[in-house]
């Protein structure tokens, strides 16, 4: 694997050390039950810290931006470290990079990162976008993560077409719900709920017909959610 950029992981990470708030990542780190720690920096914050060190370090090659990414992430110290990896992984320039083959990448991160803010930044953007773009070639690949051991592979196959809107498979979409009815995890029930309210926005009857289709077996957590905006 090509070497990193380290000047760019040196950069962020002297970034953000210099702007915690020791204060502040007490209560995030207890917030978001996070066993690693946090800096202490908000969301805003973060964004206008990294923008600047992402315009200087545009990546330079495809391995070099997947070995900088892997590297800040799983090196990393703080949980805004591998927020700051998601923003590389999102960066312009390897836009071009955002295809089958960066799938690998994309479990890695999901699998090692087992928490909901992680996990779906990456599912509805990164995962979402090499869907939407490469549907025969990723389409089987999303089916198999839906029937996946680990819950968080299940939780990205069941979310990864929030917000595609009229581009929303269908056909995948129930067939990532149907595999995980049955599990009785908080994570999945709110998937499949957040999942089929995002549709309802654009195909409400279509949403109401799965509900219906599904009866009991739909848990009641993700029936709220799926009618919440629904009459």
């Amino acid at each position: 694997m090509s070497a990193p950029d380290h000047q760019f992981i040196d950069d962020v990470t002297a970034a953000l050390a210099s702007a915690g708030d020791p204060e502040r990542a007490v209560a995030q780190q207890r917030y978001m039950k996070s066993a690693m720690p946090y800096y202490g920096i908000t969301s805003p914050r973060l964004k206008t810290l990294l923008r600047p060190i992402l315009a200087a370090h545009p990546p330079s090659d495809r391995a070099a931006w997947e070995a900088t990414v892997r590297t800040l992430w799983d090196d990393a110290s703080h949980r805004e470290e591998r927020y700051a990896a998601i923003a590389l992984a999102r960066h312009r320039a390897a836009r071009p990079w955002l295809d089958p083959d960066s799938l690998d990448l994309w479990r890695h991160l999901i699998v090692t990162g087992a928490w909901w803010d992680l996990v779906d930044e990456v599912a509805t953007h990164l995962v979402r976008e090499v869907l939407a773009s490469h549907r025969g070639a990723v389409t089987p690949a999303v089916r198999a993560w839906a029937s996946d051991s680990d819950l968080w592979l299940r939780r990205a196959a069941v979310i990864c077409q929030v917000g595609l809107k009229d581009r929303t498979d269908l056909d995948l979409l129930r067939a990532s719900i149907d595999a995980n009815l049955d599990d009785t995890s908080f994570w999945l029930r709110k998937a499949i709920g957040w999942a089929l309210r995002d549709q309802a926005r654009t195909d409400p009857d279509w949403v109401r017909a799965e509900v219906d289709r599904l009866g009991e077996r739909l848990s009641g957590l993700s029936r709220r959610e799926a009618l919440k905006h629904l009459s």
